[in-house]
């Protein structure tokens, strides 16, 4: 009996990864998939994979790995990071900004491997790749309702979520063709 062939799909630590030529764009899901809302960035990356992804974008799950996010950023055209946040807005709520609102915010002296987030991995990631940068990076934020340990996505999040993948996908679909 023959062996069932798996060379068309590799699986790293962030997930399948299809052999379909270069990336251009990495969408990164931030979040602690044990806190409630905090988890709507690995989760929304998780539905993403499930769903299909264009040629030329892959997905990574952040987790809670700033360092490992900056890494992950060298050499690809666009970064899309998706996390929680808590704005003291309506749960729910969806905001898009660049990057670079962002990328120089947090001070990096003085901060420990415990404490680093994605908007630290960024401005790590600028100095870290210089050239190798990405172009653009584009940071969604959901407002998030629950972050308690063990909790399940508030019905708000969830439903943002739903939205911003179908958003995602018909956006690098219309890119890609």
């Amino acid at each position: 009996m023959r062996e069932p062939s798996v060379s068309a799909v590799n699986h790293d630590a962030s997930g399948p990864v299809k052999d379909a030529g270069p990336v251009r764009t990495l969408i990164i899901g931030c979040g602690n998939i044990l806190r409630g809302d905090d988890a709507v960035g690995p989760v929304l990356v998780r539905h993403l994979w499930e769903r299909g992804l264009p040629a030329g974008v892959r997905c990574a799950d952040g987790g809670t790995g700033g360092m490992d996010v900056a890494f992950q950023m060298r050499g690809v055209r666009h970064v899309i990071l998706l996390d929680a946040c808590r704005s003291g807005s309506e749960p729910g709520a969806l905001f898009k900004l660049p990057g670079s609102e962002v990328e120089h915010l947090p001070p990096l002296a003085g901060i420990n491997l415990h404490a680093f987030r994605w908007d630290h991995a960024l401005a790590f990631a600028r100095w870290l790749l210089k050239e190798d940068y990405p172009e653009t990076i584009t940071v969604y934020l959901i407002e998030g309702q629950h972050f308690t340990v063990g909790e399940a996505l508030s019905p708000a999040v969830e439903a943002t979520m739903h939205r911003l993948a179908d958003q995602l996908l018909a956006e690098l679909r219309d890119a890609a063709a």
